[in-house]
């Protein structure tokens, strides 16, 4: 898991093995599942031309990541606002045309093989030697180093205690999220807490297109709409 400073532990030679066997093994599940859905006939007339919006109406909602990109928006965080070394990464972004249930589906779908290739990548590439950056006042330094060394002890308490102020400011942040732009908005009045903290949760915008994108059509209908806005609950909250 990262934190600030670099990871929580090094990727152990069972982790790096285990995801190269996942980087050979699953582009052939990926193709069956292809051959299965992508042009059957009865998935698509069940699928296409369903739930569809507009680029303008997209934009419009605020709407982002594959549901944007379905609608014929090519827009992506990680492309527009490069962060953590995306741009050093050769990735293409899938985008539809008619913003329906077919076209998310396949955006989602060729966005796998994308994930796979910066996998890929990131393996190939993978360097060598510290997993974290020599920044004592930001990176809580190993366990046995904190029993030993009064330097690290002293490091560990004023991170874990929170003696570090915040600069006065205001920052907002954004990452691509599976469902699009998440982001965090903090306002700072230089205290040890943020003043405000707002998170942008893109699944709180695509529901409220939902009772437009299901105008008129059934509740079968609704039902595939919502699957593949790919909607979660937690995040719907006002």
């Amino acid at each position: 898991m990262g934190r600030i400073g670099g990871m929580e532990r090094d990727l152990s030679p069972t982790a790096i093995r285990k995801i190269n066997e996942f980087l050979k093994r699953f582009p052939a599940v990926l193709r069956e599942f292809e051959s299965l859905f992508n042009r059957n006939r009865i998935f698509m007339d069940r699928v296409v031309g369903v739930g569809g919006i507009a680029a303008e109406r997209a934009l419009s909602y605020g709407f982002t990541g594959p549901n944007l990109r379905a609608a014929g928006v090519d827009y992506d965080v990680r492309v527009m606002n490069p962060y953590s070394s995306y741009q050093d990464f050769e990735f293409d972004i899938p985008v539809g045309q008619s913003g329906d249930t077919y076209d998310r589906f396949m955006v989602r779908n060729e966005e796998m093989w994308q994930s796979m290739r910066i996998i890929q990548q990131a393996m190939d590439n993978l360097p060598e030697g510290p997993f974290y950056a020599d920044a004592p006042q930001y990176y809580l330094p190993p366990k046995q180093e904190v029993y030993k060394n009064m330097e690290a002890l002293i490091y560990h308490f004023k991170i874990v205690m929170g003696e570090i102020d915040a600069p006065v400011g205001e920052v907002y942040h954004a990452v691509e999220g599976g469902n699009g732009e998440l982001g965090f908005y903090l306002i700072s009045d230089g205290g040890r807490a943020p003043y405000r903290l707002h998170f942008r949760r893109p699944c709180f915008i695509y529901y409220q297109a939902y009772p437009e994108m299901c105008k008129g059509l059934t509740l079968s209908d609704a039902i595939v709409i919502m699957s593949s806005m790919n909607v979660i609950a937690g995040e719907l909250d006002g």
